[in-house]
């Protein structure tokens, strides 16, 4: 009877948390980018009637390497150099066809090598009336040209 319970339970939040979800909305995966460059990293958080608290983003760029091969770890293992820790609050635009999101300009770091990185975020939002938490991470894949 309690596996039932937890199950149903989990059944009511889970759509709830998917609801919730941020996106990146820009840079695209694939963007190319320059040691030092300004970047304007999007973050979207699709509206929904459940209720949440935006908490924070951490986003960070991590150099993966210049063989065509390399590949990136993720988000969850490493965020390299955070360029970004801070509040989030994705706002309406009005003129704009897009949702809730909040821009931050960050700069690709000066140091970066050649090759293969990663634009990684990771999300802490509140959700629901009983307010729990929800961490997620997202990421794109940028190349780096010197």
């Amino acid at each position: 009877m309690k596996l039932f319970s937890l199950l149903a339970l989990g059944a009511l939040f889970a759509p709830a948390a998917l609801a919730q979800r941020a996106v990146i909305g820009a840079p695209q995966d694939g963007t190319t980018v320059h040691p030092g460059q300004n970047l304007t990293v999007e973050i979207d958080r699709p509206d929904s009637l459940t209720g949440s608290t935006e908490v924070a983003v951490v986003i960070g760029f991590f150099s993966c390497g210049s063989s065509p091969a390399a590949t990136c770890p993720p988000p969850t293992d490493v965020l390299g150099s955070v360029l970004y820790n801070g509040p989030y609050d994705p706002e309406f635009h009005t003129g704009v066809s897009r949702p809730p999101h909040q821009n931050f300009t960050v700069t690709v770091p000066p140091f970066a090598p050649a090759g293969k990185a990663q634009l990684g975020v990771a999300h802490l939002s509140l959700v629901g009336a009983g307010q729990f938490p929800l961490f997620e991470t997202l990421n794109v894949t940028l190349k780096v040209e010197v």
